[in-house]
Order: C-alpha cells, then sequence, then structure tokens
C-alpha cells in the first residue's frame, strides 16, 4: 500500500479484527502450519538446534565478509555467463529491469514469486512506463487479479479461502463459479498457460546465491517459477545482496531450514539451481541470464550494530506463523512489504522508522518469533530496542528517526519510568505505592498516554494496596 494511501493504524486494526472471514481463515492456516512444523522437526530432524546454529554461523561469515561475497559471486557468475548488474536503491533495480525490456523490444515481464520485486514496487513502475508484470505463483496471481498486496512473505493469499478464490476467478476470469482446489488450479493452469506462451522474459527472486560457484539457488512448490527461468528468452533475478552466501554446502543448510519452517515440508517441490544461460547443446534455458544485485539499505543495517542480524533473515516466515498479533490482523493491516514481526525490524530499516514506526505496536514482546526463528534473529530484542528509538531513547537509531516527532509527555513518561525501572529501591516503593493513583488514573484515563488508549477496550483494573507483595507471591513472577 504506498504512502498516500495509508490508514491510520488504529482504524485499520479495527477494520481487520471486525473482518471475521479473514481471522477465521488465517487462524486456521496458522495452526495448521505450525503443526506442520512441529511434527515435521519431531519426526525428521535429530539435531535441529545444532542445525539452527550451524546456520546462524554461516550466515554471519557471509556478512562478514560481504564485500568479498560479492565480489567473488561477480567474478564466478559472470564467468558462468551471466550478467551481474548492481542497483544502489529500489529505483535503480526498476530502472535496469524497465531498460532490459526496452532493449528487447518486450512490452510484458512474467514473474516468479519475489517479495524483492515487491519491495522495488516493480509491478507499479512497469505500469507507470505502459509495461505489464504478470503474477505467475498461485497466491501472487489472485492477489493481482483483486488487486491486493501479499499478506504473507511466503503464502500471499493465506488469507483467501477457496470459495472467495472462486468468486475472483469468476469475476476476473471470467470462468464457472468453482471452490474445488482441484478445479481451481486448473483455472489458473490454464489462464497462465496462455500467459506463458510466446514468454520472452521471466523474472525471479533469488532464495540463495553461492559466491564460490557463481550461481544461485530457487526453491519453489508450484512450477511456475522453472517456466519463468527455463521457458523464457531472458531470465532475469532479482538478489538482496544478503543473500550471496560462500558455498553450495551453505545455502543447503539454509535450504534444510527454510522448507520445513516455511511450510513443514522436508524438502521443496522444485530445487532449481540457476549456472548460467543456455549452452550449446542444452534443449532449454533462457539464451541470457541476468542477475540485479541491490542494496536498497541493506549496506546501513550491516553496518548497525543493533540491527545487522536481521539480515540473517531466509524469509520462511515462521515468525509470523507463530506470532499471536499477526494471528489476530493479518499482514495488511502493517500497510508495508514486510509483515510480521521480521517485517516490525527490517521495515523500519529499510523504509524508515519515521515511515514504518508504527508497525512496532504490533507487539507483545512474547518472544516467540526468536524461539521459531530458524537462523537465531533475536526479533523481540530488536522490537524493543526499535521501540527505544522510536520514543527517542534509542543510542543508535536507525534510517528515517531523525524525522520522527516526539510526544513530549510520552517521552517524559518513559524516562521517568526507566529511571524507576532500573533502580530496584525506586521500583519496590513504587509498586507498594501505586494504590494511591487509582483516583488519579480513573479521572484522567481519557488523556493520559497509554492509558487513554487502553480505556478505550478495557476496563482499567483496581490497583491492589499491597501490589508488590501480591505481584512476588505470583509463582514464576520476579519484581526485581
Amino acid at each position: 500500500m504506498s504512502e498516500q494511501h495509508k490508514l491510520p493504524h488504529e482504524q485499520i486494526v479495527k477494520i481487520k479484527l471486525n473482518d471475521e472471514q479473514m481471522r477465521e481463515n488465517l487462524s486456521n492456516a496458522m495452526h495448521t502450519l505450525q503443526k506442520n512444523r512441529l511434527k515435521l522437526i519431531d519426526e525428521k530432524f535429530n539435531d535441529w538446534q545444532g542445525l539452527r546454529e550451524r546456520a546462524k554461523q554461516a550466515k554471519n561469515n557471509a556478512l562478514m565478509s560481504l564485500d568479498e561475497r560479492l565480489l567473488e559471486f561477480e567474478k564466478n557468475a559472470t564467468k558462468n555467463g551471466i550478467q551481474v548488474h548492481w542497483a544502489s536503491s529500489d529505483e535503480d533495480a526498476c530502472e535496469i529491469i524497465y531498460e532490459l525490456m526496452r532493449e528487447k523490444n518486450i512490452s510484458k515481464i512474467l514473474k516468479g514469486k519475489s517479495m524483492a520485486s515487491e519491495e522495488i514496487g516493480l509491478n507499479h513502475y512497469l505500469e507507470n512506463k505502459g509495461l505489464k508484470a504478470v503474477e505467475t505463483d498461485l497466491g501472487e496471481l489472485i492477489l493481482q487479479l483483486n488487486g491486493e498486496t501479499p499478506v504473507h512473505i511466503v503464502v500471499p493469499a493465506i488469507h483467501k479461502n477457496r470459495y472467495e478464490i472462486g468468486e475472483i476467478f469468476k469475476d476476473k476470469l471470467g470462468s464457472e463459479l468453482e471452490s474445488e482446489p482441484e478445479k481451481l488450479n486448473a483455472i489458473a493452469r490454464k489462464h497462465l498457460r496462455d500467459e506463458f506462451e510466446g514468454l520472452k522474459m521471466g523474472l525471479s527472486g533469488v532464495n540463495f546465491a553461492m559466491s564460490e560457484e557463481g550461481a544461485f539457488w530457487l526453491i519453489e512448490n508450484e512450477g511456475n517459477g522453472r517456466m519463468c527461468t527455463t521457458a523464457s528468452d531472458i531470465h532475469v533475478a532479482l538478489c538482496g545482496i544478503e543473500k550471496v552466501m560462500q558455498s553450495f554446502e551453505d545455502a543447503a543448510t539454509m535450504v534444510h531450514l527454510l522448507t520445513p519452517s516455511a511450510t513443514g515440508q522436508f524438502i521443496p517441490t522444485y530445487n532449481n539451481i540457476i549456472t548460467g544461460p543456455r549452452k550449446n547443446g542444452d534443449l532449454d534455458g533462457p539464451k541470457e541470464v541476468h542477475v540485479i544485485l541491490f542494496d536498497h539499505h541493506r549496506s546501513d543495517m550491516l553496518a548497525h550494530e543493533d540491527y545487522y542480524e536481521a539480515l540473517r533473515c531466509i524469509r520462511c516466515g515462521a515468525c509470523m506463523n507463530f506470532c499471536p498479533v499477526y494471528d489476530k490482523i493479518g499482514g495488511h493491516t502493517y500497510q508495508t512489504v514486510y509483515p510480521g514481526p521480521i517485517g516490525e525490524v527490517i521495515s523500519p530499516n529499510i523504509f524508515g522508522i519515521d515511515h514504518t514506526g508504527d508497525i512496532l505496536n504490533f507487539c507483545s514482546l512474547c518472544g516467540r518469533c526468536s524461539e521459531v526463528c530458524p537462523v537465531k534473529i533475536p526479533l523481540a530484542d530488536l522490537i524493543r530496542k526499535l521501540r527505544s528509538n522510536k520514543v527517542g531513547q534509542g543510542k543508535n537509531p536507525p534510517l528515517g528517526a531523525n524525522m520522527l516527532h516526539h510526544n513530549a509527555a510520552e517521552a517524559f513518561a518513559f524516562r521517568n519510568f526507566e529511571k524507576i525501572a532500573t533502580s530496584g529501591n525506586l521500583w519496590r516503593f513504587s509498586l507498594s505505592k501505586a494504590h494511591y493513583f487509582n483516583w488519579f488514573i480513573k479521572s484522567f484515563k481519557n488523556t493520559l498516554p497509554v492509558v487513554k488508549k487502553w480505556s478505550q477496550f478495557k476496563d482499567l483494573p483496581q490497583i491492589k494496596k499491597n501490589l508488590y507483595k501480591e505481584l512476588e507471591n505470583i509463582e514464576g513472577v520476579s519484581c526485581e
């Protein structure tokens, strides 16, 4: 959703919370993904935690030597016949694709699933130039037909059930109204086969690139990605610079974690390892392969001591699948390309905390995202740091922090809370005297920061006289 069309977050939260069908669809899907993942890990993996640690180290090693990895990839990929392009910004990446289409006199590009293309706004960019980008992933196709953006980074149309999809196909494709998955797939297949006929340029993302081999790895479940990469004359791959690993073995470690975490599958249906364009004697494959290595503030994140760990993300979506907030409000509520816990960390760093900082409110700090992240990104800790930066208390703020306007009353309240919460004596004293403020909170509940939002939806509790002692008596709770 573009900046000019964003709704106030409080408004869109209310809309989504009242969308009973969406919440039911999401709940059913999220619980299925959770169960599949947990069952697979229990039955198929002997040392899941050890695999996570190896993946974390492999990713860190690649990130800490990223300059070397990128140059090595360019050298070896070029040797393999792949044309490597560099893009600093989202607009640079879009411009490279546009120029390739213009040079080859191509008016339509078919896309495999690519969150990178969503990030750079490729579809709208090409549309404004009079060109067309057609989604071929089933979920992305459904959303493109319906004029929506992805709700999830792995399963983009997870908020739609088969009856709603049948209505979309009937209205947009002129098909018979169907609701059986096999028949819906047949409708999509026929539509896409017509699009694939005469395909000249296909676009994909990149799951992992291997610098030593000068190749890149794509995984998918539908076969459309393979069509985009092999049936086209020209294959263009969008690759964020953080996707470049050192070796095939490192990338294989990531794939072993990615599909179980994303969909609960042991292995993906299709593994496509692209090593270059068609060679003499090959029966298929593109005549040209182009890779666009784009930055878009990733270098800034890598240099940031607080947020570089988020670049380990392998886009599995597990943090969303287990998030109790995402489960209730869905991905569109975030109004940014990357929703969920990982979106709360990377969106402020990529698009600016001044534009996307509101999504930091969509977190209960329960820590489930950190527990399930296959590459051990401490998401809850990073969200907490971003919240500190958002209210002006952080020591090393991210992109856009200088554009934030802080609420003076809120800043005053948090400064004093920090002072009290970090002093044992003040903390004990405050809890023991908190009941004296019952009348004040009740009287000014509609004007006090934080309290006024709480009181819109819940009754304010009566603070007990001996709050400190009461909390101390609760099993597992410490007031220290």
